[in-house]
């Protein structure tokens, strides 16, 4: 597979932009993550094609985030005062937790300097909702439009008629044709997508290219294990779990260490990583130098 994509998300610009401006280091020596993202539940209520849920193989959980976990893990981020991005996303479709809204408040008020942002795919969202989710502290809402152009002109006059910003309220056309990768930055998620509706196969042999994902990532699954990255729908490399140990915990140790040491010297040679197809370059090159400079 070709290293040249296609498509590249134009939020990638964006997301690279505050990864880079929010970068700090713990007690001056090395980099903290900029990007937590929170997989909330183990559902979604589509399959879509290029996704490895629409492999029948793959298991959906009807289980969420316990509002004690999702709590410590803000506590926890709040005292290093974190400004990066809090993102509800992942493996599911967000918007499904019911008491969502309270998480996001909760986030907000522990971590006011955060962008707080979410990717939906809007099949339960409403004005109200949305109207909500704005109330309750988020600063982006990122929107994936599956269904085709009558409904984006849904979604952008619900945001016209609250006013929302481009800044706060992104629509994303996903419904694009293959020939324009349906609007997205393709990748085969880490090898889970050969039994796909879309196929595409784990690669047969690593590439030699650096993986910045772990320099600045840190991922959380719904029961609180913690992923290498967002690729990895496989689940193959998990760093630790935020119910057993702290973040700082699991981001200095041995294993994501080692994991961030060899993605940066570009030896993929272990699994997710010998799989996945991903240009982990686009976003989080300071937080890569950073990390070099402490390792010397």
């Amino acid at each position: 597979m070709n290293l040249e994509k296609k498509f590249l998300d134009t939020n990638i610009k964006t997301k690279s932009q505050i990864i880079d401006e929010s970068l700090s280091l713990y007690k001056g020596k090395y980099p903290l993550p900029s990007l937590v993202e929170i997989s909330n539940s183990g559902t979604c209520n589509r399959k879509c094609s290029f996704c490895p849920r629409s492999d029948p193989s793959y298991e959906d959980v009807n289980e969420f985030i316990s509002n004690k976990l999702h709590d410590k893990i803000c506590t926890e981020l709040s005292e290093y005062k974190y400004n990066g991005i809090l993102v509800y996303s992942g493996f599911n479709e967000p918007l499904l937790k019911k008491d969502v809204f309270r998480d996001i408040s909760k986030a907000k008020e522990l971590l006011p300097n955060a962008k707080i942002q979410m990717i939906t795919n809007g099949d339960v969202l409403s004005e109200a909702r949305l109207k909500l989710l704005f109330a309750s502290g988020l600063t982006t809402l990122l929107v994936s439009v599956y269904d085709g152009e009558k409904e984006f002109r849904k979604f952008e006059e619900m945001g016209n008629k609250l006013k929302l910003s481009k800044q706060q309220y992104v629509l994303r056309k996903r419904y694009l044709s293959e020939e324009k990768d349906f609007g997205i930055t393709m990748s085969n998620r880490s090898g889970l997508l050969a039994k796909a509706e879309y196929s595409i196969k784990p690669l047969d042999k690593s590439f030699n290219t650096s993986c910045n994902y772990p320099s600045y990532t840190f991922f959380i699954d719904y029961n609180g294990e913690v992923l290498m990255c967002s690729h990895d729908w496989g689940k193959k490399r998990i760093l630790g779990n935020v119910s057993k140990n702290s973040i700082l915990e699991i981001w200095s140790s041995k294993i994501a260490s080692d994991s961030r040491k060899k993605l940066l010297n570009k030896n993929r040679n272990f699994l997710p990583c010998s799989k996945c197809d991903v240009k982990g370059d686009l976003i989080g090159n300071k937080h890569a130098s950073a990390w070099k400079n402490y390792e010397k």
